[in-house]
C-alpha cells in the first residue's frame, strides 16, 4: 500500500492545552493560541470598550496570557475561558474607556441606531429576557461590577456557567446565583413611574451618569 501524499493526509487537530504545553519549551507555538482566539477575544473586548480602545486591551491580554502560560490548567482543552478571564481583569484597569463606551452606547441608543439595540438585546437574550430594550440601560448600569462581568462573559463571551467559573476563578454555584439574580433584575416589571417635576432627572440618564462616575473612579 502506497503512503499518502502530504496533501492527502488528514490534519491532526491539537487542543489548546497541548499547544500551551508545547509552548513552554518552544515559545513560538503560543502564536497558534493567538490565531485561534484573537477574533473571539477582540469581539468581547470591543463590546466592553468599543473598537477604538480594544486593540491595546487585546494586546495586553495576550501578552499577559503568554507570561502566565506556565500556570494554565492543562486539563482544560479550550483556552478561551482563560483568555476572557484575563481580558476581564485587564478591562478592570481601563474603567475610563468603559465609561466612555457607555456614553457612546447611550447616545446611539437615544438615536435609535439598530446595532446598539441589537447589542443590548443580546445582553439578556441568553437569559430568556422579556424586558423591553429601553429598560436595559438603567438596569445593566445598576448591576454591580461583579454581576456585569458574569453577564457579559455569558452574553458577549458566549461562555457556559462552568467556563465563566473557570474564567473568573469562582465556584460554579456563584455563577449560577449571580446569573439568577441578574435575570431577576433585568426581567422584573418596571417600578411605578414617580410623579415628575420640572427638576426631576430622567431615570435612565441618572443611572448611566452614576455608573460612569463610579466606574471612572474605580468604585464599580
Amino acid at each position: 500500500m502506497e503512503p499518502l501524499r502530504p496533501e492527502e493526509r488528514i490534519p491532526v487537530v491539537t487542543n489548546d492545552n497541548d499547544i500551551i504545553r508545547d509552548s513552554l519549551a518552544s515559545a513560538d507555538r503560543f502564536a497558534e493560541i493567538f490565531e485561534r482566539h484573537i477574533a473571539a477575544v477582540t469581539a468581547y473586548v470591543a463590546r466592553r470598550v468599543g473598537p477604538t480602545a480594544s486593540d491595546d486591551i487585546v494586546s495586553e491580554t495576550f501578552l499577559a496570557a503568554f507570561r502566565r502560560r506556565k500556570r494554565y490548567d492543562l486539563t482544560r482543552d479550550s483556552a478561551l475561558p482563560w483568555l476572557l478571564g484575563i481580558a476581564t481583569k485587564v478591562l478592570s484597569q481601563h474603567r475610563r474607556e468603559q465609561a466612555a463606551h457607555w456614553r457612546t452606547l447611550q447616545s446611539a441608543f437615544a438615536q435609535g441606531e439598530p446595532d446598539t439595540v441589537d447589542d443590548l438585546d443580546r445582553s439578556v437574550s441568553r437569559l430568556d429576557a422579556t424586558s423591553a430594550v429601553e429598560d436595559l440601560f438603567p438596569r445593566i448600569a445598576a448591576l454591580s461590577g461583579r454581576d456585569r462581568e458574569v453577564l457579559f462573559l455569558h452574553a458577549w463571551g458566549d461562555l457556559t456557567y462552568q467556563e465563566i467559573a473557570a474564567a473568573l476563578g469562582i465556584p460554579i454555584g456563584t455563577v449560577r446565583s449571580r446569573l439568577s439574580r441578574i435575570r431577576a433584575k433585568l426581567t422584573a416589571p418596571p417600578p411605578a413611574a414617580p410623579v415628575r417635576t420640572m427638576h426631576a432627572p430622567r431615570s435612565a440618564t441618572t443611572h448611566i451618569r452614576y455608573t460612569e462616575t463610579e466606574t471612572a473612579h474605580g468604585r464599580l
